[in-house]
């Protein structure tokens, strides 16, 4: 099951190494790519409740070989984009179908590895899961950078004979399903996906668009409103895709809070990370991959540190842990960004990563064990959605917060320079939007005044984008402090016994 959804993982991440290329190629601007890597995750989120549901419908065993099968084929389709007009539209749809596959991947594989560890075991052994598992999205960027020194199409394509492998793993594990005779819950579903959808088009769009704009407004509060409408229609249906009851446990909903605002940080960060190392450390995306090793070193440490301190004393010192340790790195991570020295940055970049590591395996864990007298496939869907969807709205917030203060920095960069009154404005704004597929030592072309003044003010520019930089990664510092108030309710007892245990519903070997 751990190798079955690597390559979900791998996914969360070798794109955004390959972020510069890809806009080069294809000509799409830095807000039309935090679409493609956004439309992967919020697919996640919005269909990882059903996913989970479906696991416990029609048994784990035939939806983690549908979901590899949907997988595979989407990435096969992502790697064959043709060039054009219609190519930003032909990534997002088939980078949604991806994240439709994954949806269905891996709250199958997580309910067999919860169905054969008994809970006095569990929790190390979920950790191991959750903390490879996790760790795998190091292997992203690594891969990406390799990837794309050929071509980037091939970070698609990779999936290819990880997804043979996997299936043939899945067959010689002879894993046996058991099916419930239930409903399936369609209204919930879509309810959901409308919701999660339209509130994230409205962070996203609200780079474009502005805080101040209605249609901004309206995609987010009528995107919250659906969710609300949601969670109301779940809590009459007789079966419903999500069981909330079991928000009625405290320690289930603090370890979701504490959840939401760690990713919040994670999956975006990837993103961030990768171009500012390209565009501001001028790095390829081999040292960009490098780059983002040292946040993943402290990671890796952490997750299984994280899941002995769950096993001894329960989630709540190892969330609280995390979330100080998180928010310190990123706050000092944020510091020494504009010094534009990689190496410098290790120490940082390694403390965030352990806050994160700290935070995963622990929370995810422990809201699974008090699955007890629940599905485990609606507890893990409940779970990855509010992870999910955590991180479409940090991409979309933070990629709003960064489009917003690079232009202002551009603009005053580009006004101290003469640029005509009136022009630094646009210039800065298309510099904002394209400055992802300006890595290295690539400069603009052209006589004009606007365009002579960007050639000689890019050493400028690339500390602006260094110091927009800096908001974001304070934003998940920030996000991490929210999350320790949050982690001070936790109540601290580790959840049912052993002898509480009922029978798992799902996923027998």
């Amino acid at each position: 099951m751990m190798f079955a959804v690597s390559m979900t993982f791998i996914d969360q991440t070798i794109v955004a190494i390959a972020a510069p290329s890809v806009i080069s190629e294809l000509g799409l601007s830095s807000s039309g790519m935090q679409w493609v890597i956004n439309a992967y995750l919020l697919a996640l989120a919005a269909f990882f409740a059903l996913g989970g549901r479906l696991a416990d419908l029609w048994g784990p065993r035939r939806v983690v070989v549908a979901g590899s099968l949907v997988f595979v084929v989407s990435s096969v389709l992502c790697g064959c984009v043709p060039t054009g007009d219609y190519a930003l539209a032909w990534l997002i749809v088939f980078r949604s179908v991806q994240g439709l596959g994954a949806a269905l991947l891996f709250p199958a594989a997580l309910a067999v590895v919860v169905a054969v560890f008994p809970i006095e075991r569990r929790g190390r052994a979920l950790a191991l899961f959750f903390g490879v598992t996790g760790a795998l999205t190091a292997v992203g960027p690594l891969l990406g950078g390799w990837l794309t020194a050929w071509t980037w199409r091939a970070i698609f394509w990779v999936n290819v004979p990880v997804a043979i492998v996997a299936l043939i793993l899945i067959v010689l594990a002879r894993i046996s399903d058991r099916r419930r005779d239930e409903p399936l819950d369609i209204a919930g579903a879509l309810l959901i996906a409308a919701g999660m959808g339209l509130s994230v088009l409205g962070f996203q769009q609200a780079a474009a668009w502005g805080w101040s704009s209605v249609a901004t407004w309206a995609c987010i509060v009528g995107g919250l409103a659906i969710l609300y409408v949601f969670c109301r229609y779940e809590l009459r249906t007789r079966h419903p895709l999500i069981n909330l009851a079991v928000f009625r446990d405290r320690a289930f909903a603090v370890d979701m809070l504490v959840l939401f605002f760690a990713m919040l940080a994670f999956v975006p960060l990837f993103f961030f990370a990768s171009v500012y190392a390209q565009v501001s450390l001028s790095a390829s995306p081999n040292q960009a991959a490098l780059y983002l090793l040292y946040f993943f070193v402290g990671f890796a440490i952490a997750s299984q540190w994280g899941g002995r301190i769950l096993d001894k004393q329960g989630a709540r010192p190892a969330l609280r842990i995390g979330c100080v340790v998180g928010a310190v790195g990123f706050a000092l991570w944020a510091g020494k960004l504009t010094d534009l020295s990689m190496h410098d940055q290790w120490p940082y970049a390694a403390l965030a990563g352990a806050g994160i590591g700290f935070i995963l395996a622990p929370a995810s864990t422990d809201a699974v064990n008090r699955a007890i007298g629940a599905s485990y496939g609606e507890v893990t869907g409940i779970t990855q959605t509010v992870r999910n969807y955590a991180a479409s709205v940090g991409l979309a917030v933070f990629g709003t917060v960064l489009t917003h203060t690079m232009t202002d920095n551009v603009e005053d960069t580009l006004r101290a320079r003469q640029v005509p009154s009136g022009v630094e404005h646009s210039v800065a704004r298309e510099v904002a939007e394209a400055v992802t597929g300006n890595a290295d030592a690539r400069t603009p072309s052209g006589d004009s005044p606007a365009a002579t003044a960007m050639r000689d003010a890019m050493s400028d520019i690339r500390m602006d984008f260094a110091e927009a930089n800096q908001w974001v990664f304070y934003g998940m510092a920030i996000a991490l402090a929210i999350g320790y108030l949050c982690a001070l309710r936790h109540p601290g007892h580790r959840g049912p016994s052993t002898a509480d245990e009922k029978p798992p519903d799902s996923g027998h070997r």
